[in-house]
């Protein structure tokens, strides 16, 4: 491996940065439904979700390079100016994550480094593929939280006629079993999600110091070096360790109150979808949106006002707003990045 230049060093910083907030701020979504049925305490779930995480992260590359290709041109996001691009978009990124962090508010990591990369993008005069933006991010916001929601509550209505006539408590403790697999399946398919859109980041800061070719990595493995890939993923598993309780508070038990089935329920669906859009689809899918619609799926299938209508509201609002406003902090600090650098 060729020497990284010191710009360049900054930005694979500021990326693994990027994947530590990602970890206190989205993984321990993976275990919420669990810790909130004391399926497994809060100490063994964030264990659990953190190794996970890290494993998930060394298992597949596609989401990767779909975010270090897909989104900006490769061709512009060269030099000193592509490096400038990179820095503003993780700093973008990053704050996003820590003000909603502080709020307690589960928004998506994902859309926040996607939306400062487009934003950041736009200030430097890169090239934004809006069409792919569109199909991998837009379409997706939409789709995965109602696919979430209504089969969660189709899955969980269904389970409720089953289990009708069975004795509560004896069932309740062989579903917990079930929802710690479910919730170690998510933490897995977390990892496999976000930490490589942390790699894809790196990749582009490669491909501006002039270290890797993006334009002909295609969906290699080989395109991602291993370096990459274990420093994704152990950032991420030690942000997870660190700091993911916060955000489990809001989702176990904000949403709605749900027993082991419905945990169970809800964090299969969300596992589900993350490992088929990761390594089916190459698509970089929310973990925050889909297991939140899971959850309110699951709530709502027993009683409609059993969900937290207006905890939904609220970070449904978050969800709308992280695009735009992590964009927006992206363009600013390119900006002012550009304007310090003489650029």
């Amino acid at each position: 491996m060729e020497a990284l230049g010191p710009a360049t060093a900054v930005a694979i910083a500021l990326a693994l940065v990027f994947a530590f907030t990602n970890g206190f701020h989205d993984a321990a979504n993976a275990v919420a439904a669990s810790v909130s049925t004391r399926a497994i305490t809060t100490h063994r779930a964030l264990a659990m979700a953190a190794g996970l995480n890290t494993l998930g992260a060394l298992l597949g590359t596609q989401v990767a390079l779909t975010v270090g290709s897909g989104i900006l041109e490769s061709d512009d996001v060269v030099g000193p100016v592509g490096l400038v691009v990179v820095g503003g978009a993780l700093v973008g990124a990053i704050c996003w994550n820590l003000i909603t962090w502080w709020l307690a508010l589960p928004s998506s990591s994902s859309h926040a480094l996607i939306g400062a990369l487009a934003g950041a993008g736009l200030a430097g005069g890169v090239e934004v593929h809006w069409g792919r933006l569109l199909d991998v991010v837009v379409a997706p916001m939409v789709a995965v939280p109602l696919l979430g929601f209504a089969a969660a509550w189709a899955l969980t209505a269904g389970l409720r006629r089953l289990l009708a006539a069975r004795p509560y408590h004896p069932t309740m403790r062989r579903f917990r079993l079930l929802e710690t697999v479910a919730g170690a399946l998510t933490a897995l398919g977390h990892g496999l999600q976000d930490a490589q859109k942390t790699m894809g980041v790196m990749l582009i800061a490669l491909a501006a110091g002039g270290l890797v070719d993006l334009a002909g990595a295609g969906q290699e493995v080989s395109a991602v070096p291993l370096w990459v890939r274990l420093s994704a993923a152990v950032a991420l598993g030690a942000g997870t360790w660190a700091g993911g309780a916060r955000i489990i508070r809001t989702l176990g038990a904000r949403i709605a109150r749900l027993d082991a089935a419905q945990g169970f329920v809800a964090q299969a669906v969300t596992a589900a979808v993350l490992c088929v859009s990761a390594v089916g689809l190459a698509a970089p899918v929310s973990t925050t949106h889909t297991v939140s619609a899971s959850i309110a799926g699951a709530g709502g299938a027993r009683r409609m006002r059993h969900v937290h209508w207006v905890v939904l509201g609220r970070i449904a609002f978050a969800w709308v707003a992280t695009l735009p406003a992590a964009g927006l902090v992206g363009a600013v600090v390119s900006r002012l990045l550009a304007w310090l650098l003489g650029l």
